[in-house]
């Protein structure tokens, strides 16, 4: 259960809370295609379209880490679920019932043309992230279910912690498309950027890669990379070494963004310029044998494939 400190948080911050641990908040880039036709990054590399994604959480106030450069509210009182889960399907139904709650006042709006609006209305994607750790909440695999029964491609994003879930997932419901999120190519630097609040956390996250190699799905592993922390070159042997256990499909190397709380914990000049991340993560491809597929600059983002792999860029995921 939401603790009432934390709800009164994340309600002034336009989340729609669900049950007792699960939220839906529409994303920026959702707004920004209804009214400017301006998709997200993940539309550019992967073909998802923006005003139809749900971006949701089952795990809204549980994490296994306070990480430096996270933006959203940590107020996350549990590492582990003490009550009973809420029911899979009552979360998406909520969930879409949440988006669509959320969505109404852009109906009738005269930015937005009125077939992009009932599109958006009957979402077909889902990014199950937003905050907390979603690899946390017992029944993700059930959950994956429950979304792909009704339509729903899937993004799975985790910080890796829960190795556990992850091989749940292969075994029973593997997601459209798996991401793990990495900040850190050894564990002194995991400790210091990640602050786990976990014990043997970076074992873990090492197992949760080595698990990854084994999945059907779409792999991908997002680098985040903090001036000043984790972006020296020194670093490249070290993540290409660790990245190479999960056999990535596709790796983004994106900025940290100087943005929402992390910045009671970093500094602006810790944000890289887009030039400074497409030298690094050119670096990263050589090292891995990897090539620059595309990128973003408007966010900062830089996208690594195997050659092999690049046909698989700007897929629409319903057509694989």
């Amino acid at each position: 259960m939401v603790v009432p400190q934390l709800e009164s948080i994340l309600r002034r911050q336009g989340y729609y809370l669900i049950g007792n641990h699960s939220a839906v908040k529409v994303c920026y880039w959702t707004k920004e295609m209804l009214v400017n036709r301006r998709p997200c990054y993940k539309s550019t590399f992967y073909g998802i379209r923006s005003h139809r994604c749900i971006q949701m959480t089952p795990a809204v106030d549980h994490c296994t880490f306070s990480c430096l450069h996270c933006w959203r509210f940590q107020g996350f009182t549990n590492v582990s679920f003490e009550e009973d889960p809420d029911d899979p399907d009552f979360i998406v139904e909520e969930s879409i019932k949440g988006q669509r709650a959320l969505l109404s006042g852009y109906k009738g709006d005269p930015r937005v043309p009125k077939e992009l609006f009932e599109e958006a209305y009957n979402p077909g994607h889902v990014a199950i992230s937003l905050t907390g750790e979603p690899t946390l909440y017992p029944r993700l695999p059930e959950l994956v279910r429950a979304y792909h029964r009704r339509g729903f491609t899937t993004f799975v994003v985790t910080n890796g912690s829960v190795p556990e879930t992850i091989e749940r997932l292969i075994n029973e419901e593997e997601p459209t498309q798996l991401y793990i999120s990495i900040t850190a190519p050894n564990e002194e630097l995991h400790r210091k950027i990640n602050v786990p609040r976990i014990k043997d956390s970076w074992s873990r996250v090492n197992r949760s890669l080595e698990l990854m190699s084994t999945m059907k799905a779409r792999r991908t592993i997002r680098v985040t990379v903090i001036k000043g922390l984790n972006m020296n070159d020194k670093y490249i042997e070290e993540y290409a070494k660790l990245l190479e256990k999960a056999d990535p499909d596709f790796i983004e190397v994106k900025a940290y963004m100087y943005m929402g709380y992390s910045r009671y914990r970093l500094k602006p000049e810790n944000s890289p310029k887009h030039f400074e991340v497409k030298e690094f993560a050119s670096k990263l491809a050589n090292a891995m044998e990897y090539i620059v597929a595309s990128e973003r600059e408007d966010s900062r983002v830089v996208l690594l494939t195997k050659p092999e792999r690049e046909r698989r860029v700007n897929r629409f995921l319903e057509l694989e």
